[in-house]
């Protein structure tokens, strides 16, 4: 009973050592200093179009169709060829993807200059680049099939694939973003590696 009853002597605890923690500074966008290599990245992003225009002519599938024996009616689809308008289209957007990947990543190792105002000048860059695809695209395919300039009643000839909607051309600038706000949302670091450069 009399051990309960002593009083308990607390020890003072001693406190930690004050440690200093440096806070790094937020870092700001960087935008009057990027403004030149944002153009740089958007016109020499545009030029890849070209490429993307050449490429999806020579891999776009003709349309085979067939000279009508009645008068004015024209050439009509062989079989299921009419399948191939949509064939181009898949076609065309599957190399905007591929080519919007390879421009997201390869921007993206442009460390020095990694922000907001170069994915912008990226993606516009995309966008103009999947457009000049487009439309110089419909020239080389046009100049790979020409057309006879009278036809037979059941000619076979060789139509030059169309594409016959604007949206594909968003295939590339969307990869292009998605790829680098991937490697964005990857980095985590505040100014995206910026200063490791």
């Amino acid at each position: 009973m009399d051990d309960l009853a002593a009083p308990v002597r607390l020890e003072p605890v001693p406190e930690p050592p004050y440690v200093y923690h440096y806070v790094r500074p937020r870092p700001k966008v960087v935008v009057k200093r990027d403004l030149l290599p944002g153009l740089s990245v958007l016109l020499t992003t545009s030029i890849f179009g070209m490429a993307g225009a050449f490429v999806w002519a020579w891999l776009a599938p003709p349309q085979t169709k067939v000279a009508s024996p009645q008068e004015g009616v024209g050439f009509q689809p062989y079989g299921v060829e009419s399948y191939h308008r949509l064939d181009a289209l898949m076609v065309f957007v599957v190399i905007g993807l591929g080519a919007g990947l390879v421009t997201g990543i390869a921007v993206w190792m442009l460390r020095q200059r990694r922000g907001p105002v170069v994915m912008l000048a990226m993606t516009l860059g995309s966008l103009a680049a999947a457009a000049l695809m487009q439309w110089q695209g419909g020239k080389t395919v046009e100049g790979r099939y020409p057309q006879p300039a009278t036809a037979q009643p059941y000619d076979v000839v060789q139509f030059a694939p169309q594409l016959e909607t604007w949206w594909g051309i968003l295939a590339w600038p969307l990869a292009a973003a998605l790829a680098y706000g991937c490697c964005a949302a990857w980095n985590g670091l505040d100014d995206l590696g910026r200063r490791l450069g």
